[in-house]
């Protein structure tokens, strides 16, 4: 996993914790869902990655 990809994927795990922060204090369900969403993809990409790392090895 590169050092861009690890930056990307954190990026966008904090992108959607502050969603679903602000969606908690909004009480808006859809902006928690859109955060809970953003930090799956994060999670995914992040798994993929080292899935890449573990064959390049």
């Amino acid at each position: 996993m590169s050092a861009s990809d690890k930056i990307e994927n954190a990026a966008q795990d904090l992108k959607g914790k502050a969603k679903e922060a602000l969606g908690n204090v909004t009480n808006d369900d859809s902006k928690v869902a859109e955060g809970k969403a953003d930090q799956a993809a994060a999670s995914a990409k992040k798994a993929g990655e080292n899935v890449k790392d573990v064959f390049k090895s």
